[in-house]
């Protein structure tokens, strides 16, 4: 099977509504972020065993994405084409995932401050997931206007990828949400050693 059309290489690319547009116009610039959302979703699976109730909730969100960048790849003017659920975010797609966000937010006991990224290989797959999904978000705005709901499941995909990845790092870790290090490292400095400075601080201290 040829999977190569070269129908695009003179940079344009067709929207699922129909019509081509330039490949770097805001439609299809969201629709690619999606992409490498889901990708860094099955990332994070990949690290989960199978069958189990993780495994198969992200299995469900990157389902999800393709309907997120169906209606993300449809043109405003043809939104008349899109069927709820299929090709378009639906209020339930958005409560599904407020109800999950409030299930594993209840299992957490977590401090104030920052959460730091990569207690496990899960959570940073996750965490990078979740950061992929808020530029989406940043992307929506002129793609799919109002009422579409892509917006406001992006919001709510990118607050349940902060919970599952806090989640998974608790099996290991009691609690992850830390507060920045108080101590300032040590600044680099490029200024020229003192001339009579001693020979052990020349060669970086050693003795």
């Amino acid at each position: 099977m040829r999977i190569y059309t070269r129908r695009g290489d003179a940079g344009t690319t067709d929207l699922r509504s129909g019509g081509r547009v330039p490949k770097d116009d805001p439609s299809v610039e969201l629709t690619g972020t999606l992409d490498e959302a889901q990708a860094a979703l099955g990332v994070a699976r990949a690290e989960v065993p199978r069958e189990g109730d993780l495994d198969g909730l992200l299995v469900a969100l990157e389902r999800d994405l393709w309907i997120v960048m169906a209606e993300a790849s449809t043109a405003p003017g043809r939104r008349d084409s899109l069927v709820p659920g299929v090709t378009a975010v639906t209020p339930s797609m958005v409560e599904l995932l407020e109800a999950r966000i409030d299930e594993v937010m209840a299992t957490l006991d977590l401090d104030r401050g920052f959460a730091v990224p990569g207690g496990t290989r899960c959570s940073a797959a996750l965490d990078l997931a979740r950061t992929v999904v808020r530029r989406a978000e940043r992307r929506v705005v002129g793609v799919c206007p109002e009422p579409s709901l892509v917006g406001a499941y992006l919001n709510r995909l990118s607050d349940l990828c902060w919970a599952l990845a806090r989640s998974t790092e608790g099996a290991h870790l009691r609690v992850r949400d830390v507060a920045p290090a108080r101590a300032a490292p040590r600044p680099i400095t490029t200024a020229p050693r003192p001339s009579g400075a001693d020979e052990h601080e020349h060669d970086g201290g050693r003795a």
